[in-house]
């Protein structure tokens, strides 16, 4: 016969510590139903053992199941993940899902989809939790013109189910900070209200300020939040007991009128509303994820007797609320027993990050670069893991080429008698040119140099007389090395007649006139041309 029971006993005792406390349990436990143990009967749910022979351990196995608590949003769609639509511009919370634009001045939706808000308000990356974000103003200069301290723009939304009267609740949120300039400390304010169709509020007017302003709204709390240096997400909360059920809700800024000579702009994601005993077994991290000193804790209750578990199995001795060490990766959970009730935590999995990073070094042929523990003198990739700041590993693959190793060829033309200057060498004659330079990493370099040679012509004679040949005064041949032309014609006495690209004659009449012809080459040369030209007509 297998039997299984459930049960829960009880102590009333203050003088002994809650270690005792569970101790004492489990050796009743263990005594009571020992003949039972020893047939495989029943499962005793913290001591890392199958003590029923059933292939399951504690939490794995039904015999230990409890209520399973973790805080649930009553504020719906609190990442701004479910859209309507995508927004591709501001003033869009329509195309968050279950979202209402709360006050006449309008909050933005921010969404990777498409856009990421305002090029002079750029959200701290990455986002909390998901793609979606919402942006709002506390205060407004438009156009460079007089601040307007009552422009405040709130996000509201209808409850899934009413914050109940005399009720503790926890709003818990990240508060995301462009810089100390755009975004400065903040009073985070929450506000209810008894029906929702008292959303939006102040209709048709922009200076209506906060929710609070209209008789049919009541601040339910408010915090401060300091983003400190800005470019930063900061995840606060606060607890609230309303006097009466509250059925919508506005956040934003608070009632205070702000004075600013430029606009001030904040975030807000991951917007978790639920009553105080839910978070009661909320794990959460003490140090990073990296650190040797990671541990997990949950809110402190001397009422409660705790036990930890990963992967669903006890961590034996783990009996308080917070873990005496870092047992590693893995999915953890924590229960807790009072008088009154069994609980369990939700899974909260630890993973330690990895950083991914890929480099490109170029370096002198024959010398040496030091990657870790290498010594590298031959080009390749490379891979090695280091030690970031917070003790997360760096897996770099490294990619190492050699300057100089190859000729890098160089082509350019010159007008012939002209010289090509490269760093100290100069080079006259048509051919090609082998030279060793240094570069900016003081590595030598081969360079071949290509070099040609080119010459420019003037007519000594033209005739604008419009049939088709001859026409017009300017240069003959290899424009492509031309980078621009100015001409200047003048007469016998030294008057200046024309300037530009190319002389059609004007009205001048036939005769022998003067040029001056200052052109620009591609190869970074200025040269004038001196000459005379004829004229027939």
């Amino acid at each position: 016969m297998n039997l299984k029971f459930s049960y829960k006993i009880f102590f009333d005792c203050n003088c002994i510590s809650l270690l005792d406390r569970s101790r004492r349990m489990t050796t009743l436990l263990i005594l009571l139903f020992l003949p039972l143990i020893s047939i495989g009967q029943i499962e005793i749910c913290d001591n890392g053992l199958d003590d029923d022979n059933d292939n399951a351990i504690d939490l794995n196995d039904t015999d230990c199941s409890c209520l399973i608590v973790e805080p649930i949003s009553l504020i719906p769609n609190p990442s701004f993940e479910d859209m309507n639509c995508c927004p591709d511009d501001r003033s869009q919370l329509d195309c968050a899902a279950l979202w209402i634009q709360a006050s006449e001045p309008t909050t933005d939706y921010i969404h990777s989809c498409d856009w990421y808000g305002w090029d002079d308000f750029p959200p701290p990356q990455p986002f909390p939790d998901g793609e979606g974000i919402m942006g709002f103003r506390d205060g407004r200069v438009r156009n460079n013109n007089d601040a307007e301290p009552f422009w405040k723009e709130y996000a509201g939304a209808c409850l899934l189910s009413p914050l109940k009267k005399d009720t503790a609740y926890r709003f818990q949120f990240d508060v995301g900070f462009v810089d100390p300039q755009k975004s400065p400390p903040i009073y985070i304010t929450f506000f209810g209200t008894s029906d929702c169709v008292n959303l939006p509020f102040g209709i048709g007017d922009n200076a209506f300020g906060c929710p609070a302003n209209s008789s049919d709204w009541i601040k339910l709390g408010e915090v401060r939040v300091n983003g400190n240096e800005g470019n930063k997400w900061v995840n606060t909360n606060l607890e609230i007991t309303p006097d009466e059920d509250i059925y919508a809700i506005a956040i934003g800024p608070s009632c205070t009128p702000i004075s600013s000579p430029i606009s001030i702009y904040y975030f807000f994601d991951n917007l978790l509303l639920s009553d105080l005993e839910s978070f009661q077994l909320e794990i959460k991290e003490e140090e990073h994820p990296c650190s040797n000193d990671y541990k997990l804790s949950v809110p402190f209750n001397p009422e409660f007797d705790y036990q930890w578990y990963r992967s669903g199995i006890a961590l034996v001795g783990e009996v308080f609320s917070k873990l005496t060490k870092n047992y590693g990766e893995g999915s953890y959970q924590v229960r807790i027993l009072n008088e009154e009730s069994c609980r369990v935590s939700a899974s909260f999995e630890y993973a330690i990050p990895e950083f991914v990073e890929v480099q490109s070094v170029s370096i002198c042929q024959g010398d040496i670069y030091t990657f870790g523990a290498l010594e590298i003198s031959a080009e390749g990739i490379y891979l090695d893991t280091f030690k970031n700041e917070n003790n997360c590993d760096r897996i770099v693959t490294l990619d190492i080429s050699f300057i100089g190793a190859k000729y890098d060829t160089t082509e350019a033309s010159i007008l012939e008698g002209e010289s090509y200057i490269i760093e100290d060498y100069s080079f006259e004659k048509e051919g090609e040119h082998e030279l060793r330079l240094t570069s900016s990493l003081d590595c030598d370099s081969l360079v071949l140099l290509k070099l040609t040679t080119f010459n420019i012509y003037f007519p000594n004679v033209f005739s604008p007389n419009q049939d088709g040949v001859n026409d017009t005064f300017g240069t003959i041949g290899n424009d492509d090395k031309i980078r621009s032309v100015e001409i200047s014609i003048y007469n016998r006495w030294g008057d200046l007649l024309f300037s530009g690209e190319e002389w059609d004659g004007g009205e001048s009449d036939s005769g022998v006139y003067v040029y001056a012809a200052k052109l620009n080459f591609d190869y970074g040369i200025s040269k004038t041309f001196f000459g005379s030209v004829t004229i027939l007509k």
